[in-house]
């Protein structure tokens, strides 16, 4: 081995420590057909290669997932209108067997309204949240140190005014909600009322305030949302008109203010198609988006000094209604769950152009709606 080849080698190596060689992949998914709730799948990161393990939970509808920051927990919601006799849905707390990737299920609170849609777990690992579609509602409960679900700390419920799109906007529908960098505020984009709703959030204690609002364009429709990793930037993405907008954020203020909005695909809105996903690519370059019945996700290069955004592409996910997906922890691969195919396919990413490549044949997982990675 000569010098350059042993300095290369060198260079290299503390990268690819980094990077854990496998990661594990869990799928929320509808339990219907052949589902019976949450499964998990291994990831080679060197390949792209993902090996199915089987059934980490039976459960109900746990169409959205989080994984608590150590890594040793896992929240799903139950997406249901009635849980335990009520009108309602359910937030289910598992712990992870670090050795097989199975779960164990801690415990199940009413989401406080129907429809449970998405959860997330704060940075500290003492509360997690939810965002109901069904009532278009937001609550937060306190964690244990076991990791079980408490008392409801926080709830709004959303009410009037709503989008001009009677169809699909009748009343309000939470359909994400999200922790800015700092933890200091709580986004829940609610597709019924264009808008992102802004809450204060006391990280200490769990409690949600009334703080502001961000508008979409009249009939967007926004539905999931996501920060930059400079935290000064965000993007909502707008299921009913297609679109994804670029916003900057004020973290003192907890104002978000559009930087532009751009649509998510080649072809005219029209009857069944519609958006799903965002996520913005680790090396802060990239921005994605999901187009389900144009079936294909949306490539978006990120402006590094203004946090425009301007598509550059798509590509198909080679499969039906592509309702998530997600970038491994190493920024090589992304992961789109095809909903209607029962498939997950592999994209290695082009960390220079943002361009994606089908890695594979897709993998069979029935009726797959979310996508989480874990290392391991």
């Amino acid at each position: 081995m000569n010098r350059r080849d042993f300095g290369l080698m060198m260079m290299s190596a503390p990268l690819l420590a980094q990077a854990p060689r496998k990661v594990r992949v869990y799928i929320g998914t509808y339990t219907r057909g052949a589902s019976k709730g949450i499964y998990q799948f291994e990831m080679d990161t060197a390949t792209g290669t993902l090996s199915p393990l089987g059934v980490a939970a039976e459960t109900a509808n746990p169409s959205f997932l989080a994984l608590h920051p150590k890594g040793n927990l896992l929240y799903s919601v139950g997406e249901l209108d009635e849980f335990k006799g009520e009108k309602g849905g359910s937030v289910n707390a598992y712990s992870i067997d670090r050795a097989t990737g199975k779960l164990t299920l801690l415990n199940q609170v009413g989401s406080a309204g129907s429809g449970p849609c998405h959860v997330k777990v704060s940075d500290n690992g003492k509360f997690v949240l939810c965002a109901n579609y069904g009532s278009g509602s937001a609550a937060a409960f306190a964690l244990a140190a076991d990791g079980k679900i408490g008392k409801r700390t926080g709830f709004f419920q959303h009410g009037a005014p709503f989008g001009p799109n009677a169809s699909r906007q009748s009343g309000p529908h939470a359909h994400s909600i999200n922790l800015d960098k700092a933890n200091r505020f709580a986004l829940v984009a609610d597709l019924g009322k264009d808008r992102v709703m802004i809450y204060k959030f006391n990280a200490k204690s769990g409690e949600m305030a009334t703080h502001g609002e961000f508008a979409v364009a009249p009939g967007g429709g926004p539905r999931h949302f996501a920060f930059h990793p400079n935290g000064k930037w965000a993007y909502v993405i707008n299921e009913i008109l297609c679109t994804l907008t670029a916003m900057t954020w004020d973290a003192k203020a907890g104002k978000l203010t559009e930087i532009n909005t751009e649509p998510t695909m080649p072809v005219p809105v029209a009857r069944g198609l519609s958006t799903a996903e965002t996520v913005v690519h680790p090396n802060g370059r990239f921005v994605y988006g999901s187009n389900r019945g144009h079936d294909s996700i949306a490539i978006f290069s990120i402006d590094a000094a203004s946090g425009k955004i301007a598509r550059i592409g798509n590509e198909s996910t080679q499969g039906k209604t592509p309702r998530n997906f997600n970038i491994d922890p190493s920024g090589q691969f992304l992961v789109a769950a095809n909903q209607d195919s029962d498939s997950l396919v592999v994209f290695r990413i082009d960390g220079a152009t943002g361009k994606l490549t089908p890695v594979g044949k897709p993998v069979a997982c029935p009726v797959p709606v979310c996508v989480k990675f874990l290392a391991v």
